[in-house]
């Protein structure tokens, strides 16, 4: 039985969808739960009929009809009686061009995953531990703190008994301990957000407000969160607001129109990808987008979001032969520059502590500088520029050095340009890339002497650091999201001694005040020689606020 005349939406909550400046519309659309039954509501404004179906009335597709608002938003609302924690359901949307599909919740706490692909109805009850983490939390300014990021995909860090994944309980305890034992300060995940496609890493997005199903319940992953925080690791996302996954049980052309994404497709088709645009013109979008990303820093009390693929969403002509200006003529994309500006002010206003990243790979100024200076507000930038480099220069055989010394001092150039953060990411070891280990030249010795150079040089350069995991113990394979990191490779002495190095390392620079406080400033940094380029030497100081030196 589905009644009407219920609704969570407040006209002041319209006013703020349809300006594209809500953030809270998981408290509003989607499925949520009452004693006697479920208040559904989906944003569908092509539909001419939606209805809700699930375990709840036997899969029927047409016995429950939802009723549109008459104020023109494009929501439908019902209330369901009978519905109960658990139980699966779907969306059937007629809409124009004679379209029909049943299509999962956009607002789903939780996803049974392929091949059902249905939402289900769950509460996010959780009982938080964390409350000391959170206070010291906001009254800490990271970019004068030291911030060693240990990147992680969940399911290839460590594999369970038949190969299986280990649930998100599982995998923290046992990544809580080795993280806090190298010393690195945060955990940076891959996407966790619900994913079709496994070997899309999560970055093939559709559920934006559902941890994947693959490793437990969002309970679980509550649980996850509040570990790392017991035990002091803070927890970066990676979200992804530049594109998502065209499948049909997802967001693309939802009600038979272009709801999500951009209707022409020199704008809204990601050629690299092959995947679909958001519409960052339309507010309903961009209030979707504010609303997941603040849902993950609210509901999950995750400490930062790095976001994806920055750049594809800056520039109209980003890997396209084809493309259309924007309306002064110029190839930036003003709609997305607006919606990231809206979304790091909105983060920074309402969340103490948390931080934005961004992960954009061209010279676009002033992108972790603030909205009122003109910039676009995220708090870090990963430094591209360095890691390229960095890579190229210590691959080359050292007798070749000599001849690239600018490879290692350009980036000092534009160190402090922005607030950086040195990558060597999963980016690095993936599609033929090989690993680091195996980037180094010259024999079996001399590649070990060569990694540990550059983890030092990188330990020791301005900016907070990020490692992918493998990366700390010297892994020759490349990553593969379909194995585990090669923890054998601890029987040898070499991988240890590298493992060793990078815990030690961790442990100076949180030690040392001169080797992180001043990392996004030029005053902690000096050289001393960059010019002995015979013997492919440099040296410099860095140093603290107090005149310290390392």
């Amino acid at each position: 039985m589905i009644e009407h005349g219920f609704s969570l939406f407040s006209d002041y909550d319209i006013f703020l969808f349809k300006k594209g400046t809500h953030r809270k519309l998981y408290k509003k659309f989607g499925c949520h739960l009452f004693e006697d039954g479920a208040y559904f509501a989906l944003w569908a404004p092509n539909a001419s009929q939606v209805f809700v179906f699930g375990d709840f009335n036997s899969w029927d597709k047409s016995s429950l009809p939802l009723r549109k608002r008459d104020d023109g938003s494009g929501i439908w609302e019902g209330f369901v009686k009978g519905v109960k924690e658990f139980d699966k359901y779907k969306f059937y949307i007629k809409g124009g061009w004679g379209y029909e599909g049943e299509r999962a919740d956009p607002f789903g706490f939780w996803h049974e995953g392929p091949f059902g692909n249905a939402s289900i109805v769950k509460k996010l009850d959780y009982s938080w531990g964390d409350f000391e983490w959170m206070e010291r939390r906001a009254l800490v300014n990271l970019r004068k703190e030291p911030v060693s990021i240990y990147e992680v995909h969940l399911g290839s860090w460590k594999r369970g008994k038949n190969w299986g994944f280990l649930n998100y309980k599982e995998i923290a305890k046992e990544l809580a301990l080795y993280v806090k034992e190298m010393g690195f300060t945060h955990v940076e995940l891959m996407p966790i957000m619900e994913h079709p496609f496994y070997g899309s890493w999560g970055y093939q997005s559709v559920g934006y407000f559902a941890p994947t199903y693959r490793y437990g319940m969002p309970e679980d992953f509550m649980f996850f969160i509040d570990f790392m925080h017991k035990n002091g690791i803070g927890v970066i996302l990676d979200w992804v607001p530049s594109h998502f996954a065209t499948d049909m049980h997802g967001l693309a052309f939802f009600d038979g129109g272009c709801v999500y994404e951009y209707f022409d497709w020199r704008k809204g088709w990601h050629p690299d990808w092959n995947s679909l645009i958001f519409d960052y013109g339309k507010p309903e979008v961009r209030s979707f987008l504010l609303s997941s990303a603040h849902f993950w820093l609210d509901v999950y009390h995750i400490d930062a979001l790095r976001v994806d693929a920055v750049a594809s969403m800056l520039y109209l002509d980003y890997s396209r032969k084809e493309w259309i200006p924007n309306v002064f003529g110029g190839k930036e994309n003003l709609e997305a520059i607006e919606f990231i500006k809206e979304l790091n002010e909105s983060v920074y206003g309402d969340f103490k502590g948390v931080e934005t990243i961004a992960e954009e790979s061209t010279a676009f100024p002033m992108v972790s500088r603030p909205v009122y200076l003109g910039g676009l507000g995220f708090g870090f930038k990963w430094n591209m520029g360095w890691m390229h480099d960095t890579i190229r220069y210590f691959s080359r055989d050292p007798i070749y050095r000599k001849y690239h010394q600018n490879e290692i001092t350009f980036s000092i150039w534009y160190a402090f340009y922005e607030n950086f953060i040195l990558p060597l990411s999963h980016d690095e070891v993936v599609h033929g890339k090989g690993s680091l280990i195996n980037k180094m030249p010259g024999d079996y010795w001399q590649k070990f002497a060569n990694l540990r150079l550059l983890y030092t040089y990188m330990w020791t350069h301005p900016g907070k650091k990020l490692l992918f995991m493998g990366g700390e113990i010297a892994q020759f394979d490349e990553w593969n999201h379909e194995s585990q990191i090669q923890w054998n490779l601890l029987e040898f002495e070499m991988h240890k001694g590298v493992q060793r190095m990078v815990k030690d390392l961790n442990k100076l620079y949180r030690s040392i005040k001169a080797l992180h406080e001043l990392d996004c400033e030029a005053s902690g940094f000096e050289w001393v020689d960059f010019s002995d380029v015979d013997s492919s030497i440099v040296s410099y100081l860095r140093k603290s606020s107090d005149g310290s030196i390392a």
